[in-house]
């Protein structure tokens, strides 16, 4: 056990955050902590880190623990470099090499304390080697490109960083530490679609435990093998990843409605046999019954969440069979390209998601489909009866004075009753009360998802949206999503939550930052597979070149001994009848080697064909296909047996030929 807690409550003011919260975190687990805004994650991870103390409960550490807690606002000593800042999560080592280095000037000068100095070296050099000090500059370095950090920001003083960068170099440094569990809080905030991609693949093989608070529900699949979800101020534990908790989940809450149903049943039939008999023939029954009523333990009702609105998304005009077509477009600015070559059609009721990291152009790739900005070159090209609505990150277009209700009205016609938007808000989690709300008392979250709203009931019938799901709590997303489910009109998406594409999009239009644009039939996840599948079978062709390259020098050597001893067949001619009369002998032996080598080469090609079929099958499978590394594992040991089978089938029809003249 690294840490528990036990039925903790913690209020602030008359809000109730958590009520009887009891978690326990492990040696070596990987755990994904979840639930909405406000639901108590991040006071969570402060009662683990002695930030804030509990109402009541209990909040148990092992003794000695370290812990590593990713903050939201990081700061490092004045002056001090990137590279210095990653490495002093390394002090004691620093602090090792500095005392060798000392010790060896002491060394050269012949002290008459030699011998203490060389034994102090000496177990030093075994500590300095012990915690990895030969490692530790590599793994720092690592860390820092995997971050994003290049070589030439090294030196670059930590004073002139932005916001994301500090908190970047500040993951770095924790993640360099090795504290005995992490907890990382939103630690993908910052990172573009690469960093998030090689955090999960550094995470995947730490040995040591983890708690992330995260809404990014892909990073959770491929980081986490155990969900904590925070709910009605208590914290209920699934095994396995984000979509395994979907599942189980939804199967708790079937079986906790069902108990809620009979035990209502039960309640019902007893309340009123109590009714009927409490001054009968049957008073001490009945007064027996309403004590067993008064001790029950009472099953909750399941919570009712946003698929429990009453609005059905009403259709919007249909669009021509194809919304827009893109032709060789290049987008950007007068002196400036960020993308070029896009080309690709959209056809009505598709989604295309667009992907790249920051400066790619998305945003202005957007800006120039809408006609606000001019293209560099190529065309656009709207079908007909295309009526566009546009979602920005800036919110203009909410009147911070209305109440929600009456900022929803503003897009519908005069005969919508209060019911119907009170319905369709339920679909995104305005419950209740809370569509009298005013705008101007909502948190981001709240706006971007009321803003969301009003444009899908404005029943336009192509979307775009430029990143929705910026600041929206996994339950909001998961609203937004059902949402488009159900919208019958075309999407274009700008989004680095790799979960909502693989929901929504149809497309995946990517921008690289070096003007270069690729475009792909697919969701997110299938267009990922698909370049690893190429870097795998380009890694395979450059090994393939190589090999190759080198080929002709090897053919070559056995024809140089062979002239070297006399036995050059082009010099057959030049010895004349000394070869012929040892012809016979030596044409039986030749034979008999030939026959050998044709046999062991047939059982070799039989060995390498079964092996293609077994790679072919495993490559098949769908959960190959959705890990990438080892689909580019398989997919490189496919390759080089496949171009080893060709090799063996040319080499077999050569000494078969061989053979049949010999």
């Amino acid at each position: 056990m690294l840490f528990r807690l036990s039925e903790v409550y913690k209020s602030y003011g008359s809000q109730d955050v958590l009520r009887g919260a009891s978690l326990q975190i492990n040696p070596g687990e990987h755990v994904g902590l979840v639930g909405r805004n406000g639901a108590g994650k991040t006071t969570l991870f402060r009662l683990i880190g002695g930030e804030e103390t509990p109402d009541s409960g209990d909040v148990v550490r092992a003794r000695g623990l370290n812990l590593g807690l990713l903050e939201q606002h990081v700061d490092f000593e004045p002056g001090m470099t990137v590279h210095e800042s990653a490495l002093a999560a390394f002090g004691r080592l620093q602090q090792i090499e500095h005392e060798m280095h000392e010790l060896e000037h002491r060394m050269a000068e012949a002290t008459d304390d030699l011998d203490a100095v060389l034994e102090r070296y000496s177990d030093l050099q075994h500590e300095f080697e012990r915690e990895g000090g030969f490692e530790y500059a590599a793994r720092a370095e690592a860390i820092l490109f995997g971050l994003g950090f290049e070589r030439e920001m090294w030196q670059l003083e930590t004073e002139k960083l932005s916001g994301g960068q500090k908190n970047r170099l500040g993951m770095a440094r924790l993640l360099l530490a090795e504290p005995d569990v992490l907890l990382l809080d939103e630690p993908t905030n910052h990172l573009d679609v690469a960093g998030v991609e090689w955090l999960e693949e550094f995470l995947s093989s730490y040995a040591s435990a983890y708690v992330i608070i995260s809404h990014d529900r892909y990073f959770l699949d491929r980081s986490c093998r155990r969900i904590v979800e925070v709910e009605n101020g208590k914290a209920v534990s699934y095994n396995g990843n984000y979509s395994a908790f979907l599942v189980e989940r939804e199967e708790r809450r079937e079986a906790q409605r069902r108990a809620y149903e009979n035990q209502q049943h039960l309640i019902a039939k007893t309340e009123e046999f109590i009714r009927r008999n409490l001054a009968g023939q049957k008073t001490k029954q009945a007064k027996s019954r309403r004590t067993m009523l008064q001790k029950l333990d009472r099953v909750e009702a399941v919570r009712a969440d946003q698929s429990q609105g009453n609005f059905q998304l009403k259709g919007v005009e249909r669009t021509g069979n194809q919304t827009l077509i893109v032709k060789d477009l290049a987008v950007g600015y007068p002196g400036k390209v960020l993308a070029t070559d896009i080309t690709f059609t959209l056809t009505r009721g598709e989604a295309l998601g667009v992907i790249g990291p920051n400066g790619s152009g998305k945003t202005t790739f957007i800006k120039t489909l809408l006609g606000k900005l001019p293209p560099l070159a190529g065309e656009t090209r709207w079908g007909t009866k295309v009526n566009i609505g546009y979602y920005a990150q800036q919110l203009d277009d909410l009147d911070e004075r209305n109440e929600i209700i009456m900022e929803l009205r503003r897009v519908a016609p005069s005969t919508v009753t209060a019911g119907e938007l009170r319905g369709f808000l339920a679909k995104f989690l305005f419950v209740g009360d809370d569509v009298y709300k005013h705008v101007r008392d909502l948190s981001g979250g709240e706006k971007g998802r009321l803003a969301l709203a009003k444009l899908i009931y404005s029943r336009v019938n192509v979307l775009v949206l430029d990143e929705p799901t910026n600041h929206l709590d996994i339950p909001s997303r998961e609203a937004l999503e059902e949402a488009l489910d159900a919208y019958e009109g075309t999407i274009i998406t700008i989004s680095h939550d790799r979960y909502f594409l693989d929901r929504v999009a149809t497309q995946i239009l990517a921008l690289d930052g070096q003007s270069a644009a690729e475009h792909y039939d697919g969701d997110y996840t299938e267009y990922h597979d698909w370049k690893a599948l190429i870097r795998a079978e380009a890694a395979s062709a450059k090994a393939a070149r190589e090999k190759a390259a080198s080929a002709p020098a090897a053919k070559t050597a056995p024809r140089a001994a062979a002239a070297a001893q006399g036995d050059d067949p082009a010099n057959a001619s030049r010895k004349g009848k000394s070869t012929e009369g040892k012809g016979g002998k030596k044409k039986q032996a030749h034979g008999a080697a030939l026959r050998r080598t044709t046999q062991v080469i047939e059982s070799e090609i039989a060995e390498v064909e079964k092996r293609l079929a077994a790679l072919s099958d495993e490559l098949s499978r769908p959960e190959v296909a959705r890990d990438a590394s080892r689909a580019m594992t398989l997919n490189d040991e496919y390759q080089q047996r496949d171009a080893r089978l060709r090799s063996l089938y040319e080499e077999w029809e050569q000494v078969s030929a061989e053979a049949a003249s010999a």
